[in-house]
């Protein structure tokens, strides 16, 4: 097994594998890095570890350690954005596109200037891509994001007071879905399960594999137990601390107990299929409409890569 290093070449940004070659290197060093674009600059964000070769089919290779003088060219980089980023906003406006501005990076080695941006459509930019390379003289891609992208790249502080997880460690997007607030009893308003980006919060990930196997340990909400106490009907189920309360009738008062996984019985437990014999046929129920909060989300990109000289297709 080959080893390699993480890097990421941007602040929360997705970390890729790299063969260091020759080079040692610990926890936060900046080297350079030979991609398809040519030479960028990055950061070590994990130390040398041996992966099986299914997972480098894209590795990207270490050109050399980074210098002084790679960490000045980064930082005029980083100045010439700031004023491409107020350059690019007035040419959008000049145009009347329906495009909101997000960010403006540079190469590292200056040869490409990219524009990310959001919109609600399509948007026809193919007269901004000329203005913008005879303004820079420099190749222009325009990319195109999602919300959550932008909320990313931004940054902000979410309702947990902390800041975004997103823009601090979670360099990538999991799947999320309105089904895991459910399981979670949680409340379905969406104002208190969504982000700053308008979307579902990734933390409704963080628990969800603890309530998968507590829900199949726990009886259901409803369901008639038996516990050491009597019967009784299960009024709640904690999955976090695994245990259920349960409603048990003593003469005419009902009393509230809680139990642990161990302590209750299901009346009616599910049955093990026997082996070698055919599953019996399932009734095909109906699912529920599912609306785009429900979908699971993954991250896509709408690329336009242009130059000044070239000459973008029509549609």
């Amino acid at each position: 097994m080959p080893t390699v290093i993480g890097v990421r070449f941007r602040n929360a940004g997705r970390r890729q594998y790299a063969l260091p070659g020759q080079y040692e290197f610990k926890l936060g060093d900046p080297v350079i890095i030979n991609t398809n674009q040519g030479q960028e600059y990055a950061t070590v964000c994990q130390t040398a570890a041996d992966l099986p070769d299914e997972m480098l089919q894209h590795a990207l290779q270490v050109t050399r350690p980074a210098h002084e003088g790679d960490k000045k060219q980064l930082e005029n980089n980083q100045k010439k954005e700031q004023q491409a980023f107020s350059v690019c906003r007035e040419r959008i406006l000049a145009h009347k596109l329906d495009m909101k501005l997000v960010s403006v990076e540079y190469a590292f080695d200056g040869s490409k200037l990219t524009a990310s941006f959001t919109s609600g459509g399509r948007v026809d930019f193919r007269a901004l891509v000329k203005d913008l390379a005879g303004i820079f003289k420099t190749r222009i891609e325009l990319k195109q994001i999602g919300v959550r992208d932008e909320a990313k790249s931004i940054g902000g502080v979410g309702s947990c007071g902390r800041g975004l997880c997103c823009s601090n460690f979670l360099y990538e997007f999991q799947p999320v879905s309105i089904r895991m607030a459910k399981e979670q009893s949680l409340s379905l308003n969406p104002t208190k399960i969504s982000g700053v980006c308008g979307r579902l919060m990734c933390c409704l990930k963080y628990e969800q594999d603890q309530y998968e196997k507590a829900r199949k340990r726990l009886p259901r909400l409803g369901k008639e137990v038996i516990t050491p106490k009597g019967r009784g009907i299960v009024t709640q189920v904690n999955a976090l601390l695994e245990n259920v309360s349960v409603r048990i009738l003593s003469g005419d008062n009902a009393d509230i107990h809680v139990f642990t996984a161990e302590q209750v019985q299901r009346v009616n437990p599910p049955q093990a299929k026997p082996e070698g014999k055919a599953p019996a046929k399932q009734r095909v129920v109906e699912e529920e409409p599912v609306t785009e909060a429900d979908e699971e989300f993954m991250v896509t990109h709408v690329v336009v890569d242009e130059d000044e000289h070239s000459t973008p297709d029509d549609d």
